[in-house]
C-alpha cells in the first residue's frame, strides 16, 4: 500500500491530465461543458475516481448529464492511455467517472441559509418591543442566602 501523500499527488496529476486531454485532445462536443473538479485514488494506486460537473448547455438551461457521461465512458481508454503516459507509474490506474454533486448541494445549503436569515430577521423584528412574560430576574429571591 502506497502512502497517502503519494496517492494525493497522483490524484492531482491525474485530474490535471484528464482535464487537459478533455479540453485539447478529445474532440467530442458533449465534453465542451465538462469540468473536472476532483480525483481520488485508492491506497494501492490501482483505481482512480474522477469527479466532474457539467455546465448548462441546453436552451432550457439544464446540463446534458447523460451525454457527458456517455462521452466520458467512450473516451475512457484514450484518457487512461494519457494518464499512463503522463504519470509514469508502473500500473496505470483504471478510471471511473462520477458526477460531482457539490454544486447542487451548495445551492441547497445557500437556500436553507437564506430561509434561516429571513426567519431570524422576522424574529428580531417581532422582539423589538417585547417584554419578558414574568419578572426580569425570575431567580431573584427576597430571602438572603447562607453563603452571602
Amino acid at each position: 500500500m502506497a502512502d497517502q501523500a503519494r496517492a494525493r499527488k497522483l490524484a492531482k496529476r491525474i485530474s490535471t491530465i484528464v482535464a487537459t486531454a478533455i479540453e485539447h485532445e478529445i474532440k467530442d462536443p458533449r465534453l465542451t461543458y465538462v469540468t473536472i473538479t476532483d480525483c481520488k485514488v485508492t491506497g494501492d494506486l490501482r483505481e482512480a475516481t474522477v469527479f466532474y460537473t457539467v455546465r448548462a448547455e441546453k436552451l432550457d438551461g439544464t446540463p446534458d448529464l447523460d451525454g457527458a457521461a456517455e462521452a466520458l465512458n467512450k473516451a475512457k481508454g484514450k484518457l487512461r492511455t494519457k494518464v499512463g503516459a503522463g504519470t509514469g507509474v508502473r500500473y496505470t490506474p483504471s478510471l471511473a467517472f462520477v458526477l460531482d454533486t457539490i454544486p447542487e448541494t451548495s445551492k441547497h445549503m445557500e437556500d436553507l441559509l437564506a430561509k434561516v436569515r429571513a426567519a431570524d430577521e422576522e424574529l428580531a423584528r417581532i422582539a423589538v418591543g417585547a417584554t419578558p412574560a414574568g419578572e426580569a430576574d425570575p431567580y431573584k429571591s427576597s430571602e438572603p442566602r447562607d453563603d452571602e
